[in-house]
């Protein structure tokens, strides 16, 4: 047997079979471990020492001493306890960030609920007694300035206890994409249908009532990043990955979308939701497909990643990452002019409604106004945000509502570029918004969320996300249906998902 550390302290470890050299330093735990023998006048059987003697396996198995096994047992037991200690503090810290995301959620925007937990309201001082004393220590100009920063707040805490303005359901899922769904865009009025542009290099019609994929258009050789539905025939505009935008044919089978799903279809659509995110309706019935488009859109460099008709649908408009964008004849297929001037890829375009105006948006943190109806055309460049503009849109009061990763969207006037005229903040970057006709701009979030705020930046609503509805990754794009069916807005992420909601004001409901 290996001897106890007193003797193995001269250098030598003896056995029975063999012996074993090894160079010994003194330690303190040497030192500590001697002297506790020599006063209490134990041996290495006695039990001062059993606690080393019960980790040996084997007596003959190895020959790594006795004290060498021992401090290895409390080495490893002190990396144990750190790492028990690094685990709860990392527990806490979560816990501690979970619950100021909560409490900056309700400062900022207020909970769109009846009222906030009792515990809640410790939080928040008596904005009184804070006006009193911040106004004791400045000039009237200060006073003045004071007041008002006072009065935001209050209104910020004040807003948690409103009563809701709208109700937000969730009516329908779309299902049958096999990855990530980039946008979403509503029909012309009269035509109860929406399309979808996704990653899986597919475009997709699908029935509004039924939920049923009633065109899948296979053309492109990437990702499908936009698609928007021609303002008076039946054509699509699609941008993809490959470089292109493709013009092609969107005409569907209508009785085939007002036939309804059967139950048993419903119920396998919701299963897939829980597993795959793969609608069966599409696995059971062989989808008409369109592979050949009617007008393919050359002349980028790089990704083509939105394109959007102008008012009258004789020319369109394509952003590319190669930094420009580009105005087609829709009949020719020719480039008109290519729009240059931003400094980094761009990440949006869209059209006014009625006038020949476009605006795209961009990464160097920028997004300008297009005016063609000009011979001569002029540009407006916008600077208020901070980080890269994911979308830009026009409103029916010709403002333009513009959105970024800097976790801001901000309204301006539209002869205004200087400053905007709301800013709303929120805790995440907002992606690829729609303002509806009536001003109430939908943003959806990478946080997987979807607010709802009006022109003046006042909030109205927070569509419900749980287990059983809401989108489960990062939301991409939102559309405003105006024909007032069983779906007003609609939405699409990330999650392979396109949802259906009702959003209407309370005292219609």
């Amino acid at each position: 047997m290996p001897s106890d550390p007193s003797t193995a302290s001269g250098g030598k470890s003896s056995g029975k079979t063999k012996r074993i050299s090894i160079p010994r330093v003194q330690s303190s735990t040497d030192t500590e471990l001697q002297s506790q023998q020599s006063q209490a006048g134990s041996t290495p059987l006695q039990p001062t020492a059993l606690h080393y003697v019960s980790f040996r396996s084997d007596p003959d198995d190895g020959g790594v001493p006795q004290f060498l096994r021992s401090r290895l047992h409390e080495a490893f037991q002190q990396i144990e306890k750190e790492f028990e200690m690094l685990y709860t503090e990392n527990v806490g810290l979560q816990e501690k960030v979970d619950a100021l995301n909560e409490r900056l959620e309700r400062e900022c925007y207020g909970s769109g609920e009846r009222s906030l937990p009792p515990g809640d309201l410790t939080d928040y001082p008596d904005t009184k007694n804070l006006s009193k004393q911040k106004s004791m220590g400045g000039g009237s100009a200060q006073k003045v300035k004071t007041s008002h920063k006072l009065k935001a707040q209050t209104s910020k805490i004040v807003s948690s206890f409103k009563n809701p303005t709208m109700s937000c359901t969730m009516q329908r899922e779309y299902v049958g994409h096999r990855d990530g769904i980039w946008e979403v865009t509503v029909g012309r009025l009269g035509q109860p249908i929406i399309a979808t542009a996704s990653t899986d290099h597919t475009a997709r019609v699908w029935a509004i009532d039924s939920g049923r994929c009633l065109l899948q258009y296979t053309g492109h050789n990437g990702s499908v990043n936009s698609v928007r539905f021609h303002p008076s025939r039946d054509l699509a505009l699609t941008a993809s990955g490959d470089c292109s935008a493709h013009v092609w044919q969107a005409a569907v089978n209508w009785d085939q979308a007002k036939k309804l799903p059967s139950s048993e279809e419903i119920a396998g659509m919701v299963s897939d939701r829980t597993t795959t995110g793969v609608g069966s309706i599409d696995e059971q019935e062989e989808l008409p497909t369109l592979r050949t488009p009617v007008r393919e859109l050359l002349g980028h460099s790089g990704v083509v990643i939105a394109a959007d008709w102008l008012p009258g649908a004789e020319q369109l408009v394509t952003a590319s990452w190669d930094r420009t964008a580009n105005l087609y004849d829709t009949e020719t297929g020719e480039v008109i002019h290519t729009l240059c001037g931003h400094d980094q890829e761009l990440t949006h375009v869209s059209t006014h409604h009625i006038h020949r105006l476009c605006v795209t948006s961009s990464k160097d943190s920028t997004f300008r106004l297009w005016d063609f109806r000009e011979p001569i055309h002029s540009v407006s460049v916008f600077q208020g945000h901070t980080e890269t503009v994911t979308s830009a849109v026009f409103t029916r009061e010709d403002k333009i509502v513009s959105s970024s990763d800097d976790r801001s969207v901000k309204v301006w006037e539209l002869r205004n570029i200087r400053s905007p005229l709301a800013t709303i903040r929120a805790d995440s970057a907002a992606n690829r918004l729609a303002v509806s006709s009536s001003g109430v701009v939908a943003i959806p979030h990478d946080n997987r969320q979807i607010r709802l705020f009006d022109l003046s930046g006042q909030r109205l609503a927070r569509l419900p996300r749980t287990s059983r509805q809401g989108h489960r990754r990062m939301v991409c794009s939102v559309a405003w249906a105006e024909d007032g069916g069983i779906c007003n807005l609609f939405s699409c992420g990330f999650d392979r998902l396109v949802l259906g909601w009702s959003i209407l004001p309370v005292k219609d409901v």
